[in-house]
């Protein structure tokens, strides 16, 4: 994995208005090739991470260079070049509901390249081949099931073979066996295309197999890293309750409130309050 990174994160801070800061001096790499894990449970940043990777946010402190280019000194015509040469999975797919499998893949290719009808053609099937659904090349979206609609819309991310994709929540809503069919689709298209992938996800177990390294976020800072074996076996209380699941620990499973007894006593102090007001009116 030798040369540049191909994203730098260095000391971003990022918030939407003072009272409010989403991330604060987060500090992270990805090397060509790899593919990393961004973790953390829901609200910690994970998604802000990715929208200032794409240019979509610009941080408030600290620098974001990707693919070589630092992401917020560029107009919008250097963002839209720095776009192209990066695909994206939204959590849904969010196919084009009016357009067919085939189209929804041309779609980029359509509107961001010359090329002749019949090299398109040829391309969105070898794309539709590679998640394995060259065959409902003419179905609809609605006629999908989510795991194909989610195979259609990685073919689409990855129709103008970027050098960096980026998965928001890749693996929601779908079933056991979908879920794996699109984990091994993140890690073979990353190899067999030369790319550079970010997955952003709560799943533990799919993301630690296809992931080289791993990054958790805690209130919008990077509390650990490391390779998958190395977080499996890391003394951290964060992380072991992350990948065990457990319900309480450095996330409390509690909300914070008054103690127990107190909210007990209060409501004593009311029903006695209660039977007295009743009594008088009695």
């Amino acid at each position: 994995m030798a040369g540049l990174p191909v994203v730098e994160i260095d000391k971003v801070s990022f918030g939407y208005d003072a009272a409010r800061p989403v991330l604060q001096g987060v500090s992270l790499r990805v090397e060509p090739g790899s593919v990393v894990g961004i973790m953390g449970q829901s609200g910690c940043g994970k998604t802000t991470l990715l929208r200032l990777i794409a240019g979509w946010l610009k941080a408030g402190a600290g620098a974001t260079r990707v693919l070589g280019e630092s992401v917020g000194e560029l107009d919008s015509e250097g963002l839209f070049a720095l776009r192209r040469k990066m695909g994206m999975l939204f959590q849904f797919g969010a196919l084009f509901t009016d357009m067919t499998v085939f189209d929804n893949v041309a779609f980029q290719m359509r509107e961001h390249t010359d090329l002749p009808p019949e090299l398109i053609s040829d391309l969105v099937m070898m794309k539709l081949e590679a998640v394995g659904l060259r065959g409902a090349a003419q179905m609809m979206p609605a006629e999908l099931s989510g795991g194909m609609a989610r195979r259609v819309a990685l073919a689409r991310a990855v129709a103008l073979d970027p050098r960096l994709m980026l998965y928001d929540e890749p693996f929601t809503g779908l079933d056991p066996i979908s879920l794996g069919v699109i984990a091994r689709l993140i890690r073979t298209l990353n190899d067999s295309l030369g790319q550079s992938s970010i997955v952003v996800s709560h799943d533990v177990e799919e993301c630690f197999g296809i992931v080289d390294y791993v990054y958790f976020v805690s209130a919008g800072q990077i509390v650990a890293q490391g390779t998958p074996a190395e977080l499996r076996g890391s003394a951290a209380s964060f992380v072991q309750q992350f990948v065990r699941g457990e319900a309480d620990g450095p996330i409390p499973f509690h909300y914070p409130a008054p103690g127990y007894q107190a909210d007990l006593d209060g409501e004593e102090t009311q029903s006695s309050s209660l039977a007295t007001a009743q009594a008088c009116h009695g």
